[in-house]
């Protein structure tokens, strides 16, 4: 019987029991079997019968998941229980072969034994998550009687006097201990759980985050096995293949992760030591206190990092272990004896690789999760200390916009990534002296020449790295210029096309690019020499370490330890390159940090310039003011005269020099810290990115009657009316654009609605027209406010009103005038009510108006137009997009699934031929010889270290030479492909952004109106990012690991050809991975993107909003939004990292697979030692580079995105720029005369729309003035734009001084007349640019035009004169300043033809008056065209033209038109008197 249980070798006594039973070793084998099969017993029909009852596919919820008391060192016992019993079947098995026949006791009871082990976790698992510890008892009964046998074996073994000497020995005392300290795990659940023996065991409720079903983000929760592999992100991420994953799948963070949990960790930790600290002045440090909230994770993360490191070694040293003992002996069981057998290394090494994986992952998710806890610790921070803010620091720049977003994106993220980075700092150093320890024991002196050489050139690399850091942040602060300058253009994009300056400020814009592009290059130079350093210091110091031992050491070099070093090389490189990134990082997020924490520290009040106000009569004032309760105060003055400051100074927001604000609350008179909540609608308009409804409520409770009564008195209806989804839609930064009146409506109707005893209206109405402000004024403030005895303060312009005021405010150059009733003002200072009265008959004006053309009805328009085409274009663009995706094929699940799992290599085409052949074919090319060549350098390696010569043989010098030569070429190629890849990306990146500009600035303006402006800055800003900088990192990346995992299966194959074998299920299980994952990836990417853009808004929306809020006095339920968003954003970010460890524990166990497989199949196969151990170095790089692969395809796959957008915008059309005529043929001074002919004029926006003019026709003498009027939607602004060839002129001319103007070319045409729009447009410069970009005008002429628009005065006492900054937008200059600059460029252009659109709608009386006098006097001798939106302002003029829907009803002067009384003209002008 060949097989028997204990062996049947020649006279054996093996059955014999003369000595005793136990004395029988094969006895005591079996006896060790009785254990494992009473547990296999029990247990098996209790999983199957639990199993059954589950089978319903009732999954059991996890909010009965639980952790027993010592669930994790359970795990952790188990998992080594399972390894030695590894160990004791290899040395039964091993032991085995030396026998006569097989004897089964051997091996048997550790077989048993390991099965044993597996069941006992897995029935664990089971009643832990059914909550059911009573069923533990049988584990328990388990682990005694498993310690009783082996002990009865240990005592045995001691008895034959068998010792440590003796691997089996070992293993059995090593059980011992495991299985006893099972035992007491299993007691001390019994201890704490009382579920046995116990009158009342205790009942245990599930952690509270689990009860909520919210919770997806289920890693704490668990068990070890699960947490180590992500296995519960299973269902999530095959899941996506199906359908998208959405913020509700991912649900909410678990409550010790959230951003309030972690701000109150930090804050407790921070007070704690401020209290420690004696010296009051000294702020506590943020470092400190950050080690204190979130120390203890950082320790355990850099803990497991250490395991991983050291396991790394274990790599190498097996390497040379398997490829030294190629040769077959005899085996002596000794403990050494066993780590000789090859097979069993080969099996430790996968054990060691996989170890090593898990502990790098755990240890990367720890750094991760405390990462983003810090992450959302500091922006509630950050947050709270903006609800801080004085106003003074915003207005006067000490805080901006841009410096928040900054801090809130990329400073805390930076902090993250340093943390993220920690446990590499300290783990490096400790890893590159382990390796060079190792590599002088493999090669003595030699390796550290070769050390010698890495050391030296990792300060290089610092330096590379620094440099890097540097060029990045001079290309950032390129293009945040650049992307300013684009905004400004897109957002004047409609003056700079009238006037024919789009080329001017188109080279604006390529002229920052230029300066990016030549800081794109030095980055692309100092990247691509970090890759090419990378690349070539382990080939450079591999050749210095062999070539010296080749001439300095006597021994020969053996493969074992050539391939040995070689992999120590390569682990040592890492260390080394990303230390010198981490350092950089470190000192980076150090200095950041401290400066951030001075600036925190220092609580900014500081106010400068016109902010000051002076309140000597602060106090008569405040207190005349707001002592008459439920009363109407009106404020008036001219522009600039600090009424708003006045505001502003009451709601405490300024900085008061002396006297003081009261307020009285009820009895009480508080100051303005403790006032109540007040209704304030600051001047400048400031929306939420939220509906409508939302931004009226503003975290009111709902209540329907009010609500109508407050949108009715706002005539907001018909807007609301217009929008695609009444007033659920979304309105701000990201929604809907408004116009100006309508934002501004929307923000009385928020202070309405507000249920408070004051409001402050600041300028109510300066963005509306006259109907408006009426009714608002009737309806809202004068019914709806008054009938409430609320207090009101109004701030306003408009004269006419101050009839309906309690009590009148005039002020006057930031100090009080006169206050009183109108009465008193009436009797006590004559010419101040004189010249009010003047004022007001100019403004004047009745209700019962049959309804004249309105800016509100121009703006209702705008509106409707913007969503019809939008609609219209998301109909084309979507159905643009279901065209590329295959076209036939029915749109059922499987189709969404193989397009979401595609990659984009259409994109990828059309990104490399942006870049150019030649480089791509450079690129190409030298990527194949590289890798090639590093093959050839390792083979030649191997046939060296093989050949059997003596030191003394020339044959073996002569391998030098060649080795020498390979290396250098290796270098050498590095340096190309480095260099090809990067310049490849800024050729690709140089094309496309200079294609994308000319294409969008000179799109027709229609394409302006139907694309959101934010949209085209998308492809500006983030796109064009993505193509300059990532992309190209991300493709180097890709080839690089692809061609070295290709590379390393090619080398395997060769040496070892029956591995193709095992590829198969391999390659297989990866193409499942690398699908699943990619799909999960971009999903989660973007919901980590689209999550974080609302968190950034609501931080920049803060930060505008801070007087309103502060009114309102909201500050919490903004802070609670911030929390909210700021979980959401983290809640995507840990999925996506969890995620990434998903994937990298997955190919890092299949790494560990092709390891294992490659080496049993060296064995097996016995072939030449040296290539042996060329198969395995390789294999070993595999399991590195593998998940690299994935990862780089899923983000080239996000990054290809941002190439398909910019791709779209390409398709667009541009204006015909040509014309007919050649330049030369027209007149230098033409027009002359500024003679006008309209014949049968037909104009459209678009092909597809109904024209806007029929048939038009009209004559204009020169010099004749001429007004245009009619209600909205008549043509009138069309008409304006069709002189411009703005529009699609289908039918019909207007010639101009006897040239068709279709036939010019535009820039011609647009450069010779002057337009002046409704809303006033500045660009951020000089004045000098803004009159005149083109920099033709003489200063004489500048100031001359400034005179005229009488705003010489003021520009002279600017600092700087002409060269005096305008801001961004001209907000420095109040609207009507800025509409008189407008004035002042027209008049720069002394064309003879000026066309004036609606240009006073929007600005006080004063300005109007000196913009019609400027139009009689200075444009005495041109002709103007003046459309008209208050008909008395076209009353003087000699052609009145009267316009209804896109036709011309009355034409004539008008005296003739007033004449006919039923006529259109006369009833507009009865309206408007």
């Amino acid at each position: 019987m060949a097989l028997s249980f204990c062996g049947n070798d020649r006279g054996s006594k093996a059955y014999s029991v003369d000595k005793g039973v136990l004395d029988n070793g094969c006895f005591v084998d079996a006896l060790n079997l009785v254990p494992h099969v009473f547990l296999l017993f029990i247990t098996f029909p209790i999983l199957f019968i639990g199993w059954g009852s589950q089978s319903s596919k009732v999954q059991i919820h996890h909010n009965t998941w639980l952790h027993f008391p010592g669930h994790n060192l359970r795990w952790i016992l188990t998992f080594t229980l399972l390894f030695v019993h590894v160990c004791e079947i290899a040395e039964g098995i091993v032991s085995n072969t030396q026998m006569e026949s097989n004897h089964l006791h051997l091996f048997m009871p550790a077989l048993m034994g390991f099965i044993a082990a597996t069941t006992s976790v897995v029935y664990y698992h089971n009643i832990e998550t059914a909550n059911f510890p009573k069923l533990l008892l049988a584990l328990f009964i388990y682990w005694i009687l498993a310690f009783i046998t082996k002990m009865i074996k240990l005592w045995k073994f001691a008895e034959a006097s068998l010792g440590v000497q003796q691997l089996r020995f070992c293993i059995t005392a090593l059980l011992v201990v495991l299985y006893g300290l099972l035992m007491a795990v299993e007691i001390n659940v019994i201890r704490v759980r009382k579920y046995v023996f116990f009158a009342n065991p205790q009942r245990v409720k599930p952690p509270e985050d689990l009860q909520d079903l919210g919770v997806r983000f289920l890693q704490p929760f668990v068990n070890l096995l699960s947490k180590a592999t992500y296995w519960w992100m299973n269902p999530l991420i095959i899941g996506a293949h199906k359908r998208p994953i959405e913020l509700k799948k991912i649900g909410k963070l678990p409550i010790a992760m959230r951003a309030l949990t972690n701000y109150m960790r930090l804050k407790d930790s921070y007070e704690e030591q401020r209290q420690k600290t004696e010296d009051p002045d000294k702020s506590p440090s943020i470092w400190k206190s950050m080690y204190r909230a979130f120390g203890g994770s950082i320790l355990l993360s850099s803990t497991f990092r250490y395991m991983a490191d050291l396991l790394g070694f274990a790599g190498p040293l097996c390497i040379s272990g398997i490829t030294a003992n190629m040769t077959f002996g005899v085996y002596f069981m000794s403990s050494t004896e066993l780590l000789q057998n090859t097979s069993v290394l080969a099996v430790l090494l996968f054990l060691a690789l996989v170890l090593q994986r898990t502990f790098l992952q755990a240890s990367y998710y720890v750094t991760i999760e405390t990462g983003i806890n810090l992450r959302g610790a500091l922006l509630a921070m950050i947050y709270n200390k903006i609800l801080r803010l004085s106003t003074s620091n915003m207005s006067m720049g000490e805080m901006t916009l841009g410096q928040i977003n900054n801090l809130v994106a990329i400073e805390t993220n930076q902090l993250m990534w340093f943390l993220f980075l920690c446990p590499n700092l300290w783990a490096m150093p400790v890893q590159i002296i382990m390796g060079v320890i190792l590599l002088y024991y493999l090669l003595g002196n030699s390796a550290l020449i070769g050390a010698g050489v890495i050391l030296l050139l990792a300060p290089v690399q610092y330096l590379i790295a620094t440099k890097l850091a540097d060029t990045q942040k001079s290309t950032l602060d390129y293009s945040t210029d650049r992307l300013k300058k684009t905004t400004e253009i897109l957002k004047g994009i409609k003056l700079l096309k009238l006037y024919a300056w789009d080329n001017i400020f188109c080279d604006r814009v390529e002229e920052t690019r230029e300066k990016e592009l030549t800081s794109l290059k030095t980055f692309a130079l100092y990247t691509s020499m970090s890759i090419f350093m990378n690349a070539a210091i382990p080939i450079a110091a591999v050749l210095a370490t062999f070539v010296t031992h080749a001439y300095v050491e006597e021994v020969r070099l053996s493969p074992a330890k050539a391939f040995a070093s070689l992999a120590l090389f390569h682990i040592l490189v890492t260390p080394l390159f990303l230390l010198s990134t981490v350092v950089r990082f470190a000192v980076k997020a150090l200095v950041r940090y401290c400066t951030e924490a001075q600036r925190k520290h220092r609580n900014v009040h500081v106010s400068r310039g016109r902010q000051e106000i002076q309140i000597p009569w602060g106090c008569e004032c405040s207190h005349t003011n707001l002592h008459l309760k439920g009363q109407l105060t009106m404020i008036v003055g001219q522009v600039g005269c600090g009424k708003s400051s006045l505001l502003l100074a009451m709601l405490g927001e300024m900085q008061t020099t002396s006297g003081k604000v009261y307020w009285s609350n009820g009895p009480s008179v508080a100051l303005v810290k403790n006032r109540y909540s007040v209704a304030y609608a600051a001047q400048k308009s400031w929306l939420l990115n939220a509906t409508v409804e939302e931004n009226i409520t503003f975290g009111s409770p709902f209540n329907k009657q009010r609500y109508k009564a407050v949108i009715d008195a706002c005539s907001l209806q018909p807007d609301i009316d217009l929008l695609p989804f009444g007033d659920q839609t979304e309105i701000g930064e990201r929604g809907i654009n408004l116009s100006g009146g309508q934002r501004q409506r929307i923000c009385v109707a928020r202070a309405l609605y507000q249920n408070t005893n004051i409001v402050f209206l600041d300028d109510p109405f300066s963005a509306l027209d006259i109907h408006l402000s009426d009714h608002l004024m009737q309806e809202g403030i004068l019914k709806f406010l008054q009938d409430d005895k609320r207090t009101v303060v109004l701030v306003t312009h408009k004269l006419q009103y101050l009839i309906h005021a309690d009590w009148i405010i005039a002020m006057k150059d930031g100090s009080l005038l006169r206050e009183g009733t109108l009465k008193d003002i009436q009797t006590h200072d004559v010419e101040l009510y004189e010249h009010w009265k003047t004022l007001m008959n100019r403004q004047d004006q009745e209700l019962e108006k049959t309804e004249m053309e309105s800016q509100t009805t121009l703006e209702r328009k705008t509106l409707r137009r913007a969503f019809y085409s939008r609609e219209a274009k998301n109909q084309i663009d979507d159905e643009d997009e279901e065209e590329e995706v295959e076209e036939d094929d029915d749109d059922n699940m499987s189709t969404t699934t193989s397009r979401r799992s595609k990659i984009p290599w259409k994109m990828c085409c059309r990104y490399l031929s942006s870049g150019g052949f030649l480089m791509v074919f450079l690129m190409v090319s030298s990527k194949l010889a590289k890798h090639s060549v590093m093959v050839a350098i390792d083979y030649w390696l191997a046939a060296w270290t093989s050949s059997n010569q003596s030191l003394a043989d020339p044959f073996h010098r002569s391998y030098v030479p060649v080795f020498i030569i390979l290396c250098g070429a290796a270098i050498a190629l590095c340096l190309i492909t480095s260099l090809t890849v990067e310049f490849l990306g800024v050729a690709a990146a140089t094309n496309l952004h200079h294609n994308l500009l000319n294409k969008i600035i000179h799109a027709p303006i229609r394409f302006f109106d139907v694309t959101p402006l934010g949209q085209i800055l998308n492809r500006f800003s983030a796109d064009t990012n993505i193509i300059d900088q990532h992309i190209p990192q991300t493709l180097e990346s890709l080839t690089r690991s692809t061609l070295l995992c290709l590379s390393a299966i090619g080398v395997i194959a060769f040496v070892t050809p029956s591995f193709l074998i095992a590829l198969v299920p391999l390659a297989v299980a990866f193409y499942f991975i690398q699908k699943y994952f990619r799909v999960a990836s971009k999903d989660l990417q973007d919901l980590d993107d689209s999550t974080q853009l609302p968190l950034l808004c609501h931080f920049s929306e803060t930060a505008e909003g801070l007087t309103t809020i502060r009114a309102f006095r909201h500050e919490a339920r903004f802070k609670q939004r911030m929390l909210e968003l700021t979980d959401t954003n983290d809640t995507a970010y840990l999925f996506l990292s969890a995620a990434n460890r998903w994937l990298e524990v997955r190919t890092d166990y299949l790494g560990a697979v092709i390891v294992l497989t490659a080496a049993v199949a060296a064995i097996w196969t016995s072939s030449q030692s040296g290539l042996v151990g060329l198969g395995l170095t390789y294999a070993l790089t595999v399991t590195n580079y593998l998940n690299w692969v994935v990862r780089n395809l899923a983000d080239l796959e996000v990054q290809m995105a941002a190439v398909k957008k910019v791709n779209s915008f390409l398709s667009t059309e541009s204006e015909n720029y040509e014309g007919s005529m050649d330049v030369s043929q027209v007149p230098e001074d033409w027009p002359q005369h500024g003679e006008i002919k309209i014949q049968d004029l037909c104009v459209r926006y678009d092909t597809m729309l109904k024209p806007v003019l029929k048939h038009v026709n009209a004559h204009i003498n020169p010099g004749q003035k001429v007004g245009i009027c009619g209600r909205t939607g008549s043509g009138k602004s069309s008409l304006s734009l069709a002189f411009f060839n703005m529009v699609d002129v289908f039918e019909g001319k207007i010639v101009i001084d006897g040239i068709d103007i279709c036939k010019l070319p535009l820039q011609t045409l647009r450069s010779r007349l002057s337009i002046i729009l409704q809303d006033p447009v500045l660009f951020s410069g000089s004045i000098r640019l803004n009159l005149d970009p083109e920099c033709t005008c003489t200063d004489d002429r500048l100031w001359e035009a400034l005179e005229i628009a009488q705003l010489k005065n003021m520009v002279k006492a600017l600092p700087g004169g002409l060269d005096a900054v305008v801001t961004e937008g001209g907000e420095n200059f109040s609207v009507g300043q800025r509409q008189l600059f407008c004035l002042a460029r027209a008049f720069v252009r002394k064309s003879s033809i000026l066309i004036m659109d609606e240009a006073t709608a929007s600005i006080d009386m004063a300005t109007e008056n000196i913009l019609q006098k400027v139009v009689m006097t200075a444009f005495a001798d041109r002709t103007v065209v003046t459309i008209a939106h208050r008909v008395h302002t076209i009353l003087t003029a000699d052609l009145v033209i009267v316009m209804k829907r896109g036709s011309i009803m009355e034409y004539g002067t008008p005296e003739i038109l007033m004449e006919q009384e039923d006529g259109l003209f006369a009833s507009f002008v009865k309206a408007d008197m």
